[in-house]
């Protein structure tokens, strides 16, 4: 498996990987294609921590995607809609693709990581609820499930609420 940067010539790729991906009703499919599009056409998109798991013969297997937040005035990246192949899940697909999105977050001397998503999972990787470094998430509903993952950079300071990039309210 080789773990690479998203280019924008991967674009309809993602896009067809997302819809095999998502849980969700075609209705709500379309909505993650649309934010998926909002996050990767505007400011808040990095490309750096946007990441892309291939096989051997370079077939997509999964995708994710990072996008800036910011608690008070400092950036801090969201690691966003994580797709797998469902015939690719539990091979560690969705694993590589964390640990290499952690992995260039610390090389770009970012001080955390923001996910939003199933503690049981993201837990293996040092997150923990954000609560527990002071940082509140855009809905208190979300409760352990808005997590944080501290890096190298991390300062004490960097605490308050987390704010979401605009595309994620369009």
């Amino acid at each position: 498996m080789i773990i690479r940067r998203e280019t924008p010539a991967d674009a309809a790729a993602v896009r067809t990987l997302t819809l095999a991906t998502s849980h969700h009703p075609h209705s709500e499919k379309t909505e993650e294609l649309k934010l998926r599009d909002a996050l990767r056409t505007g400011d808040a998109w990095i490309p750096a921590l946007s990441l892309l798991a291939e096989d051997d013969a370079g077939e997509l297997l999964g995708h994710t995607l990072a996008c800036r937040g910011s608690i008070g005035s400092t950036q801090v990246p969201e690691l966003t809609l994580l797709g797998v192949l469902p015939t690719h899940r539990r091979r560690g697909v969705g694993s590589a693709l964390v640990h290499a999105t952690l992995a260039a977050a610390d090389a770009l001397d970012v001080p955390l990581v923001v996910v939003l998503g199933p503690p049981d999972f993201y837990r293996r990787f040092g997150f923990r609820p954000s609560t527990d470094l002071g940082i509140a998430g855009p809905e208190p509903g979300w409760g352990d499930f808005f997590q944080v993952r501290a890096l190298n950079a991390y300062r004490p300071e960097v605490r308050g609420d987390f704010v979401y990039p605009a595309a994620h309210s369009s």
